[in-house]
């Protein structure tokens, strides 16, 4: 397991300053950001994708099922003197009073959920006519799609792939590494709500959001902070054949609008 799973207030800085560096910037080529704009993260854990549009004035909420998550989140916050909004709720039995965003973050959390075409449809409920919602996840072919590197057998959280295989051969792979009964269930989990790129498009296909732009990248940007390695996209022909590309794509992040 990583420093950073266990250490959450790195994990909340490494968080923000990726956000800050990369994503606000992705974000603003398809809408403004500036003092009070209201935008809200679903699945937010200790909020640090939501500091740096703290800082530029906007209005900032942040939702997640995690009870210390949110915990954290609130700690975190008020140690920077910002304002923040942290609620904890299932975003499915979550009424935000009607409220509307400006814009909406999904930052890694859609693999991690089973009603996919619900999560798109709550977004599109509780968007603004011209808003715009941010999502990211890393497509399950990839070298860690599973996210088996909160494994704590060090072999484990450092094998690439090993989620691809069948699920009794996984589970049996991590009941050999002595990996608790609760990370195994979580992996397991994982694995039953995986989704590739073109499931992604099929689902945004069916829904009433439409994909403005995407972005495929070799070297997530994330890994700027985490590893010290320079993010890169991906290759463009490489970015266009399809199942392959999900194989090579650390990160997949898109813009997403109201069908007009």
């Amino acid at each position: 397991m990583q420093n950073r799973h266990t250490d959450r207030l790195k994990y909340f800085s490494e968080l923000a300053a990726t956000t800050e560096e990369y994503f606000m910037p992705y974000i603003k080529t398809f809408h403004d950001i500036y003092a009070g704009t209201e935008v809200l993260e679903i699945g937010c854990g200790e909020g640090g994708n939501l500091l740096p549009f703290a800082k530029a004035g906007c209005k900032v909420t942040g939702i997640d099922i995690s009870v210390n998550r949110i915990k954290q989140a609130k700690e975190f916050f008020s140690s920077t003197g910002l304002a923040a909004d942290f609620i904890n709720a299932n975003i499915f039995d979550y009424s935000p009073r009607k409220r509307f965003f400006d814009i909406i973050l999904c930052h890694d959390v859609f693999e991690h959920i089973s009603p996919k075409a619900e999560l798109l449809d709550f977004c599109h409920c509780h968007l603004k006519p011209k808003g715009v919602v941010f999502l990211a996840f890393p497509p399950w072919q990839m070298p860690f799609g599973g996210h088996q590197q909160i494994c704590r057998n060090r072999f484990l959280s450092h094998a690439p792939f090993i989620h691809l295989f069948h699920k009794s051969v996984y589970r049996k792979l991590l009941q050999l590494g002595k990996e608790t009964n609760d990370c195994i269930e979580e992996l397991m989990n994982i694995k039953s709500t995986s989704v590739s790129i073109d499931q992604f498009h099929r689902l945004v296909n069916r829904s009433k959001l439409g994909i403005s732009d995407q972005e495929l990248w070799f070297i997530n940007p994330h890994y700027k902070q985490k590893f010290g390695i320079k993010p890169r996209k991906l290759n463009t022909a490489i970015s266009r054949i399809p199942y392959f590309r999900d194989f090579v794509t650390s990160a997949f992040i898109c813009i997403l609008r109201p069908k007009s």
